[in-house]
């Protein structure tokens, strides 16, 4: 049996704490900023966490447990 590959782009986009929580960048931060209020971009700036019922998955995708 070969070796499972890793989502290359979920490799990218996501990163494990030390928690074993799974961290992300928000969405909405990359263009038509124009609009956005300087208040709304500040907090798109600050990262979360991916939802627990979510978490396996992205763990799955990313190949860490």
């Amino acid at each position: 049996m070969p070796k499972m590959k890793s989502n290359r782009g979920a490799k990218k986009r996501f990163k494990t704490t030390g928690s074993g929580k799974v961290k992300h960048r928000r969405n909405y931060k990359s263009h038509i900023l124009t609009k956005k209020s300087p208040k709304r971009k500040r907090k798109l700036r600050k990262y979360t966490y991916v939802h627990d019922s979510d978490t396996a998955r992205v763990k799955a995708m990313i190949l860490e447990s």
